[in-house]
């Protein structure tokens, strides 16, 4: 789940201090490093049939380009190309609140399925693989996030319907859902805690947990100085 990196329509609470350039080059970097984790998940054993799928609010641009082969939505991906890219499909998010879009990446598809932001990118290969083997044990995986929301949904039946409604951008977002989980009768299973990124104490969090990741390296150029000072601690 992803909104196009352009300046003025992403990572908006990092400006100021950075400028909306900045910010949206930030976004790009934390998207590249999501999408690189995910490509890596589907070269590991088991995860050769992986359906991977860009749900964008927006155009697709290089960020993608650099690690997938582009495929028209609702085809399913084949393998990869000669160049070894693995192919992704793009769907565009519906409109309407964040609840519903959210909703609709999930009426999407019949199959279990694992949804992510571009927020969290620390995020690696391993950690998206234990959650999807969970899937195979449980109704629903559930990854909190520090400031309460969440950065991984799971559902082994796919139903829209268990997020339509739930309030999100709030300190209790997390917990509301994962309420919604419990109601339906689903068992779940709780992922570990991760911070995404949504203040620049965020980003400076993140890129010293991964600092030799795009990410990291986005925001030493664009505001080297803050990363280099001081001390911050990430989940």
């Amino acid at each position: 789940m992803a909104k196009e990196p352009v300046p003025g329509r992403v990572k908006t609470r990092l400006t100021p201090p950075l400028r909306p350039d900045q910010a949206a080059a930030v976004a790009a970097a934390a998207l590249a490093d999501t999408l690189a984790a995910v490509e890596e998940l589907t070269r590991l054993p088991g995860f050769d049939a992986l359906r991977p799928v860009l749900v964008l609010d927006g155009a697709v641009g290089p960020w993608l380009e650099t690690s997938f082969a582009r495929i028209p939505a609702g085809r399913t991906p084949g393998g990869r190309t000669p160049g070894g890219r693995i192919a992704i499909e793009v769907m565009p998010q519906v409109s309407g609140p964040f609840d519903v879009r959210l909703a609709a990446a999930f009426d999407a598809g019949t199959e279990p399925t694992l949804l992510i932001g571009m927020d969290t990118p620390q995020v690696t290969a391993a950690l998206l693989a234990s959650a999807c083997h969970a899937l195979h044990a449980t109704d629903a995986v559930f990854g909190p996030a520090a400031d309460g929301g969440w950065w991984a949904l799971g559902l082994t039946t796919p139903d829209g319907d268990l997020l339509r409604g739930v309030p999100t951008s709030r300190p209790d977002t997390g917990a509301r859902q994962r309420a919604r989980l419990s109601e339906a009768g689903l068992t779940v299973t709780t992922l570990p805690t991760v911070r995404d990124v949504d203040t620049m104490a965020d980003a400076d969090a993140v890129a010293r947990l991964v600092p030799g990741g795009r990410f990291a390296a986005a925001l030493r150029a664009t505001h080297g100085d803050r990363i280099a000072a001081g001390r911050a601690t990430a989940c």
